[in-house]
Parts: C-alpha cells; sequence; structure tokens
C-alpha cells in the first residue's frame, strides 16, 4: 500500500526484481516497498529459483565432462566433418604401427585418410604427429555399422578402405562388414592365418593382405628368380629414385631362428625355391616338426646347428634385440653368411639398419607397399602377378627394354585410356577406316613430332586379354588401356592425344587434321 491506497507492481517490475534476486546479484524493494505477504513470496521464489539454477548448472557441468557425453559429442563433429569431405579418402581401420606408417604414406602423396582405431590413447597420436593433412579419426570399435557410417564408408568420396587391426576375428568381422554395407566398395584386409583368409575367398571386393607370406614369395623370387624380382622392384619403387641393384640370394641350407608365422612362411618359400632349412626355437610348445629344434641361441648352439656350412641364417624371433644378437653371434662364426633379420618396431630402425642384413623385413613397410600398389597402381599390380607366372624371360626382356629406352632411373608408371570419349581420340576410333590407330603411333612426341616419348608399353588390355610388352604395330581399339613406364613428364605430353584430334592426324599423315564436324564430315567423305 501506498498512502493507504493499494498498488500493483506491474509485470515488468515484477521480472526485474525476480531477474536480479534469484541471479542473487542483489535485492531491492522497486519501485516501492513490499509487503509482508510480497517479502514471503518473493523469499520463497528466491530458493526456488536458485535452486532450480544451481540444480541445473550443476548437471550441465557433470554431463559436459561425463566420458560418454564428450564420447559422442566429439564422434557428432567426427561425421559430419567427414560428410562435408569433398576430395578423395581411403579408410584405415586399425591405428598401430602398419595403420600409422600407411596413413603417413597416403599424407605425402597428397591423399586424405580416415582412421578409425578403438583404442583411443592410438587414435589421439595423429593430432600430435606431423601431418600436412591431419586424418580424420574415431576412437570407436569398426565393427559396428554406425560407426563405420560415420566414417564415410557410404560417402562417394571414399574409394577404399584398409583393414590393419590385429585380430583375424576382428578383421574379418570389419572387412565382411564394409562389404555388406557397401559391395562394390575396394577392402585390403590384413590376415595372418590361412583359415580367416579362406573365409574371404568368396568375396570378390576383399583383397587378403598377409605380410609374411608377401615378404616371403619375394625371398622365393630373389633365389629362384632374381631378375623377376629386380624388375618388380625396380617398377614399384619411387619414381626418379636410382635403379635398384641386381641381387640374389644364395640357394642352399639356412638356418631359421624363430618359427612362428614368420618363420614358417619363410621356410615354406625355402622349399618352393629348392632350399634347404633348419628352425630353432625356445617354445617348447610349438607344434612339433621334424626340421624344427627346441633350443636357445647360444654360440654352442650355432655350431651345433652348422653354421660354418650354412648359406644363410633369418633371424626372425619376435624381439628385436635378441635378432641383433643372433646377427652378430652368426657372423663371427661365419663371415660370408647371408643374413636375413626382422624389425618387430619401429623404434628400434636404426639398431637393425646398424645390422646391414642382406635382407630385412619389417612388416610395416612390406604393407604400405603392398597396399599403395593394390590401390594406386591396380594396373601395375596386375602387370607384376603376370610377370611372376611367365618367370625369368619375361623379365628379361622387360629389363633389356627399360635399359634400352630409359636411364637407370626408377620410371613413371601410368595407365592410358585409349577411349572414343575423348576428343581426340573419337574420330580415328569411331572411323578407323583401312589404317586403325596402331600403339606405336602413342609413342610419337605430339608436340614435336617426329621425336619419340621416352616410354615403354608394359601392358594392353582388352577386356580380359592381357597382352604382355605389346608390339608397336599393334592396332589399338576403342577402350583398351595401356600401362607405360616412362621418363618423368611423358605422361603429360601423351596426354595431348586425348585433348584434341590434331596431334593423331599429324603423326599420321603430317597434316592438320580438320577440327570442326563439317570439315571432318567433308575429310571422310571426299572423292
Amino acid at each position: 500500500e501506498v498512502a493507504g491506497q493499494a498498488t500493483h507492481i506491474s509485470l515488468f517490475h515484477a521480472f526485474y526484481v525476480i531477474s536480479y534476486t534469484a541471479t542473487t546479484i542483489g535485492f531491492g524493494e522497486l519501485p516501492f516497498e513490499f509487503s509482508d505477504a510480497q517479502r514471503a513470496w518473493v523469499i520463497f521464489s528466491i530458493y526456488l529459483s536458485v535452486t532450480t539454477w544451481a540444480f541445473t548448472l550443476g548437471s550441465i557441468f557433470a554431463l559436459v565432462q561425463d566420458p560418454t557425453f564428450r564420447t559422442a559429442m566429439a564422434n557428432g563433429r567426427f561425421a559430419s566433418r567427414v560428410r562435408r569431405l569433398g576430395e578423395p579418402f581411403y579408410l584405415i581401420a586399425g591405428y598401430g604401427q602398419s595403420g600409422n606408417a600407411l596413413a603417413h604414406a597416403f599424407d605425402d602423396l597428397g591423399i586424405r585418410t580416415v582412421i578409425v582405431e578403438i583404442q583411443r590413447e592410438r587414435a589421439s597420436r595423429a593430432d600430435v604427429e606431423g601431418y600436412a593433412n591431419p586424418p580424420l579419426f574415431i576412437a570407436a570399435d569398426a565393427r559396428w555399422p554406425d560407426v563405420l557410417n560415420d566414417a564415410g564408408i557410404l560417402h562417394s568420396q571414399c574409394k577404399a578402405a584398409i583393414v590393419l587391426v590385429g585380430d583375424d576375428e576382428v578383421a574379418q568381422a570389419i572387412a565382411i562388414g564394409i562389404t555388406m554395407m557397401r559391395p562394390s566398395l575396394p577392402v585390403i584386409a590384413r590376415i595372418h592365418q590361412k583359415a580367416a583368409a579362406i573365409n574371404l575367398e568368396d568375396f570378390p571386393n576383399i583383397s587378403v593382405l598377409d605380410p609374411f607370406e608377401a615378404f616371403a614369395v619375394n625371398l622365393e623370387l630373389n633365389i629362384a628368380s632374381p631378375a623377376v624380382l629386380w624388375a618388380e622392384e625396380w617398377l614399384s619403387s619411387a619414381p626418379g629414385d636410382p635403379c635398384p641393384k641386381p641381387a640374389s640370394t644364395p640357394a642352399g641350407h639356412w638356418l631359421i631362428f624363430g618359427f612362428g608365422r614368420f618363420g614358417r612362411a619363410i621356410a615354406e618359400a625355402l622349399e618352393r625355391s629348392g632350399s634347404t632349412w633348419s628352425a630353432f626355437d625356445s617354445n617348447s610348445d610349438l607344434a612339433q616338426n621334424q626340421n624344427l629344434q627346441i633350443t636357445d641361441n647360444s654360440g654352442q648352439s650355432l655350431r651345433e646347428a652348422g653354421i660354418e656350412q650354412a648359406a644363410g641364417i633369418v633371424a626372425g624371433t619376435d624381439r628385436d634385440a635378441m635378432n641383433l644378437a643372433l646377427v652378430t653371434r652368426a657372423r663371427k662364426l661365419n663371415p660370408n653368411l647371408s643374413i636375413l633379420i626382422r624389425q618387430n618396431h619401429t623404434t628400434d630402425r636404426s639398431l637393425i639398419a646398424a645390422a646391414h642384413a642382406d635382407l630385412t623385413f619389417v612388416k610395416s613397410e612390406v604393407i604400405v607397399r603392398e597396399c599403395l600398389q593394390l590401390l594406386l597402381s591396380p594396373l601395375l599390380n596386375r602387370f607384376l602377378i603376370l610377370v611372376r607366372q611367365r618367370g625369368k624371360v619375361i623379365a628379361e626382356e622387360l629389363i633389356t627394354r627399360l635399359l634400352v629406352e630409359l636411364d637407370e632411373r626408377v620410371p613413371s608408371i601410368w595407365a592410358f585410356d585409349c577411349s572414343a570419349e575423348y576428343a581426340g581420340l573419337r574420330e580415328i576410333l569411331r572411323h578407323p577406316g583401312d589404317r586403325p590407330l596402331l600403339l606405336s603411333e602413342l609413342g610419337i612426341d605430339p608436340l614435336t613430332p617426329p621425336e619419340r616419348l621416352r616410354a615403354v608399353p608394359l601392358l594392353l588390355c582388352r577386356g580380359q586379354e592381357n597382352i604382355m610388352l605389346p608390339e608397336g604395330d599393334t592396332p589399338l581399339q576403342d577402350g583398351d588401356r595401356i600401362l607405360y613406364a616412362g621418363a618423368r613428364g611423358v605422361q603429360e605430353r601423351q596426354q595431348f592425344f586425348l585433348r584434341d584430334p590434331s596431334p593423331v592426324g599429324f603423326i599420321r599423315t603430317g597434316i592438320e587434321a580438320p577440327r570442326s564436324w563439317l570439315f571432318r564430315w567433308l575429310y571422310r567423305h571426299r572423292a
């Protein structure tokens, strides 16, 4: 009451009073003094509002710090960033040593990656490692379809998935799950056990990669067909690097120390190459084998194993320190021994390199090389498989052509699509007449004819037919794909054949071809 008259507070004044009262920033009776009833109501409002907002803020702070909530928010941000990707990327499941090495290899090539790793501490490493284009990563189980979906498995820019988890059963589940969600997507799965590999044989989009077997096959080639392995290394090394030196591993009797999965793969490769072997391991639980002895790695054991007469030794245990000790001890007993050493941890790289072994097995390096070859150069991979099947004769012919046409450096590799969809080849492929386009004509420099391009055609693919080292007089057809090895910059010059019909016409006739459709029609129907 004011002067004996009842006065009502307006809605604005009531809101104003509660606003500064509830937030505990002050108190005042405005615009008039309150009655006892009003003061009682304000007291009730204070306790009600302050208790409410204190509880609300406490709940919010607790929610923000809750691991489940933070994981959900991080996953949401991750999925949003993946959806916004506008460039091609590869999905890597598993961020151990091999996954890390592969992600860095992709980064060096300017290719984006998305990483799924179940161990949070591993996944968080990507934040602090030196990437030019940091990968997108999530700490989650890639066996869950929702995780794969968030990681972009259905994204149009996802080009392939590489499964590099340590457990074969988990790897199978992830690879099959990806295939069920997107059957056409290429998948590479690292598998160690043959039984697990058999389970994936019926999935045409899944390529099984066993690093132990891949290295063992190379060892077999190095013993039985060194020319094949030399050709492979020449074509699959980094372009511009010096040509790898030809080398061969001696046949004979080999001593294998460490008879786990790696040792067994090496033993099988030695048998296929015609060599003999004896294996030694300190694990008494290993399955019995007539060539296996349970023993230690002492000098006396090496002498009893016949180290002085052996052609080579495999230091293949799962401990780098033991492998280095074996190599040092073996060299003292037989300086002429061929040595193969296994590196288990990337941190021991410099120590293993100091051993100067003839061959070094590094699982992550084998996986990176095989993955890049399968994903980025599928046509080259097909060609190298054919070279292995044909053997020494085709490999020596290939090496001769490379030495004649190119210098002793690793060439660039590319595929030339002979397609009528390109303006430069449309006319000659659709209307070849009695003089079709020849392979040799694509070897002429389109900018400075009649000079020839420094390139060697390795493989011509025509439907299901594969023509190795095709001759220059081979007629070309629409849809042909040609694998080339050549000097740096040659690929860019050869692309001029695709852009405009003039280069093709000029190298064939010495006359620049008509450019417009009318003059091309008149040229074809001239008397």
